[in-house]
């Protein structure tokens, strides 16, 4: 399932926004520029470099220690959002972001937990094949962070899209009791609406010896609510529904692409196949 209804404005002024996106000098004033989602103007988390070049990156940082939850909309969202539009809920979210230009998408998402270096690890799996290990570290990236793959579908012969929800903080940080609750609710046939903003990086590598050279669309939503339903949807393999707030000005990609962006993710899920 995905709906859309359209790019709108939404959000507060950067100074009084909870969370924006910035840009940050490396240590010592060297290197380039980072790209980064700041909460409460800390960084959160390390993004992909503004090149299109580098490979895709979500990455932890220290300052990524809490949640965005917002208590009175929680009966709103104890079940599935039928519509973007519904009871006030993208205006009441759009209150913790900076303002600019989003485009709202509502997706049934099937969460599977990741660990890096472990089995699905995006990073250290499908990112080595088109990039190869960091050439300074000599080891794959790492996002500092369990998260959740939800999708994946193929763009074109030589592109693929891949989906990610990234909390904002450790699944080991939830309370086992709600986990447990909402995996009740879920093996009853409710599926509760998640909100995350988002970003649709599109990558690819330059150096012309990777093994598989395609290009990455990376759909990356950070989850502003719904850390407990994601980890009860991975734990009992059953769908959430997600609103996801598709941040345009911020996003490494170009109008013609977010326009495909609905139809992609409404085809099948398919991995990339190489070799």
């Amino acid at each position: 399932m995905i709906k859309t209804g359209g790019p709108r404005t939404v959000g507060v002024p950067s100074p009084e926004a909870r969370l924006r996106f910035g840009t940050e000098l490396q240590e010592l004033g060297v290197g380039p520029r980072r790209r980064l989602l700041m909460v409460d103007d800390e960084p959160a988390f390390e993004l992909s470099f503004y090149c299109g070049t580098c490979p895709l990156l979500f990455r932890r940082l220290e300052s990524a220690n809490e949640k965005l939850s917002l208590e009175d909309m929680q009966e709103q969202l104890g079940g599935p959002l039928d519509n973007p539009d519904d009871n006030g809920v993208i205006e009441a979210f759009g209150a913790l972001l900076s303002e600019g230009e989003y485009l709202p998408l509502l997706l049934d998402v099937e969460p599977r937990l990741v660990l890096s270096g472990k089995e699905g690890d995006y990073f250290s799996g499908e990112q080595v094949t088109a990039w190869g290990i960091d050439q300074f570290w000599g080891l794959p990236q790492y996002p500092h962070t369990p998260y959740y793959r939800t999708f994946e579908t193929v763009v074109d012969a030589n592109a693929h899209l891949y989906e990610f929800v990234v909390p904002m903080v450790p699944p080991t940080w939830n309370e086992r009791g709600r986990v447990e609750e909402y995996v009740a609710l879920m093996e009853r046939g409710t599926a509760p609406t998640a909100v995350a903003i988002s970003t649709l990086d599109v990558c690819q590598s330059a150096l012309g010896l990777a093994e598989d050279p395609a290009a990455h669309w990376g759909l990356t939503h950070f989850l502003l609510d719904g850390h407990h339903k994601l980890q009860a949807a991975a734990t009992a393999c059953r769908p959430v529904r997600l609103l996801s707030l598709l941040a345009l000005g911020e996003s490494l990609a170009g109008a013609e692409d977010v326009a495909r962006l609905p139809a992609l993710r409404a085809q099948t899920r398919s991995a990339r196949a190489t070799g």
